[in-house]
Order: C-alpha cells, then structure tokens, then sequence
C-alpha cells in the first residue's frame, strides 16, 4: 500500500507550468529519489507534497486521507516533514533548542498550564529535552547540543535541521538538497544518516543533485523534466535509462553505469 499518492498533480505560475499532470505513488518504507536539473520542478513539488504551495489542479492523498489545499500543519500533523533548500534554522537559539521547536506538535501542555507552571509542564519540558538530546545523538550532533547554532559548521546544520524535523516524529520525511554545498566527509555523513532513517522505517524523499548520493540510497528514482514526468523506475533502471542518461545524468551516469 501507498504512503502518499498524487494523481494528475499541477501547479502553474502566471501561465509557467511548473508541475505538470504529475502521477505516481511512494510506498511505505524505503527512499525516495526525485532528480532534475534545476528548473524541473522539483522543490515546487515538494511544497506541493508539503502544503506551501496549493496545486492548480490534481489531488493529493497521504495514508488514504486527502490533503489537496490544506495548509501546511495540516501535513505536518499528518504525519509529513521535510528540510528546506536554504537553510531555515533559528540562528537565535541553541541547536537543543532548535530541536526542541519540532517537537510543538506533540506537547499538550495548554495556556492555563504555561501560565500557572503546573507540574504537568515542568515533566513535559523535561520529555521535551530528552527527546531532542537523543535526536542530536541520532543525527551525530550530541557535542553541539548547547552550542549555539550560528557557531555551528554548515554541514552540522544541515543535520541539525533534519534533527528538528525528525522531533514532530514524521512517517514521510521530505530532504530537499541535504548533500549541497557539502564537502565529501560531510557527504557521507549524510549518506549514512539516510541510511539510518531507512533503518528506522521512515519513509525518505531525496531531492538532490548529486546522482552518486542518489544512485548509492535510493530504492526508487522520479525523474522530471521541466515539470513532467521524463521516467520512474529502481535506480538501476533510471540509471540505464537512455532518456535520463542523454537529458540528465550524461557523463557522470556513465562513469557509475
């Protein structure tokens, strides 16, 4: 059975067609890969997936319960997280701290209770942190839990903000460009981290540029071209695939062909 399925998915900008008529269906478990060069659509699908974007046309359904149009804490709620392109960390904050954000979907602690300091909050705070110091050990970050995160190295915030993620326990975690701008050590740490998740059981979207990444991780392979679906297949496939080859991967699919 499917996770998350999407028919017919579109999404147009002043006449743009970003997305277009997108269909396909990722299964519980396993990663996710969706490639392109840039200007194929891919981060505009995520948003869609995610909703920051409403879809022009076409419906989205998340373990068998629609979300087309629904605002975004509605997906988170569901059970769908994800990472951002460009960094979005609180640079403010302490990466404990930004851990402990992502857990707000999860606390039920209300205002009575915040503003009274019941007992109730002060065990909840304490849940709270625990949570995010095994999530920091999870990712490998437990020496920066009280670092402050503008201090941190590019590459230990880019699992930092999968930490925080990963804190409102999502069953679909969306990675958009983990590897970019990384350095080959901080790649691989992020290679075998996704490799932990899939461990975990939870369901991975990659979207990334780094076909080697790709090819290494995943179980299934989207490819786009400029919104449309150009192939879909195991990585193996995608990978021998003369359409992907020649408009995508050239030299570099060959190299690991």
């Amino acid at each position: 059975m499917s996770l998350l399925r999407v028919e017919a998915l579109s999404k147009e900008f002043g006449g743009v067609h970003a997305v277009q008529a997108l269909q396909f269906e990722i299964p519980a478990q396993g990663v996710y890969s969706i490639i392109g060069p840039n200007g194929a659509g891919k981060t505009t699908l995520l948003n869609l997936l995610t909703g920051v974007y409403r879809p022009s046309a076409g419906r989205i359904w998340f373990d068998d319960k629609e979300l087309t149009g629904r605002a975004p804490h509605h997906y988170a709620a569901a059970g769908v997280g994800r990472t951002f392109q460009n960094l979005q960390i609180f640079f403010n904050m302490s990466a404990l701290e930004n851990v402990m954000v992502g857990r707000y979907l999860h606390e039920r602690c209300g205002l009575v209770a915040a503003l009274l300091r019941f007992p109730s909050l002060a065990r909840a705070e304490r849940a709270c942190r625990a949570e995010a110091l095994q999530l920091l050990e999870f990712v490998g970050l437990a020496g920066y839990a009280r670092a402050a995160s503008d201090s941190m190295p590019y590459g230990a915030l880019k699992r930092l903000e999968i930490a925080r993620a990963l804190a409102a326990r999502p069953r679909l975690l969306l990675l958009d460009e983990p590897a970019a701008g990384l350095n080959p050590t901080e790649t691989q740490e992020i290679v075998r981290l996704i490799e932990r998740l899939a461990a975990r059981g939870i369901t991975t979207v990659l979207v990334e540029h780094n076909m080697k990444l790709v090819m290494g991780v995943s179980d299934h392979v989207l490819v786009l071209d400029y919104g449309r679906k150009l192939a879909e297949g195991s990585a193996e496939s995608v990978r021998r695939d003369p359409k992907v080859i020649e408009a995508y991967l050239g030299s570099e699919a060959q190299a690991h062909a």
